[in-house]
């Protein structure tokens, strides 16, 4: 829901506009156009991470990896259902190597939170001429 329609809800619930004045107006929320430069609202399906890279000695190295986020979703489910001795003895390895992460604060409710951060990424690593890297959600 947008933040206009939201508006207008209010505007209803506190007896400012009648029922037909707010759907009038939220059909023409929806007829109205994108604002110039706005980017579509899609939701990223995967993350995709492309190497690009020549290797003096055996050739070109091509990595092209797309990553369901529903992965990343079903990951998260599977995390919050470890048994509390589990989690202790992998947060534990994961401190070893060098990973500062508790699993148990990693809950369902808020993965949406983070797909919607990463919709925003996109990393370029261009270290030598010979090797472009790419990470991005698409």
């Amino acid at each position: 829901m947008t933040e206009n329609t939201r508006q207008v809800l209010e505007m209803l619930a506190e007896g400012k506009i009648t029922t037909d004045e707010a759907d009038r107006l939220i059909s023409a929320l929806r007829e109205q156009p994108p604002a110039p430069g706005a980017l579509p609202t899609k939701r990223p399906r995967y993350l995709r991470v492309i190497v690009d890279a020549s290797d003096g000695t055996q050739g070109p190295v091509k990595v092209n990896i797309r990553v369901p986020l529903m992965l990343l979703r079903a990951g998260v489910r599977l995390a919050s259902v470890i048994p509390p001795q589990a989690q202790e003895k992998v947060n534990r390895v994961l401190r070893e190597q060098g990973v500062d992460l508790d699993i148990s604060t990693i809950k369902p409710e808020n993965i949406e939170e983070l797909i919607d951060g990463l919709q925003d990424l996109t990393v370029d690593i261009e270290e030598r001429d010979d090797v472009k890297v790419k990470v991005f959600v698409e």
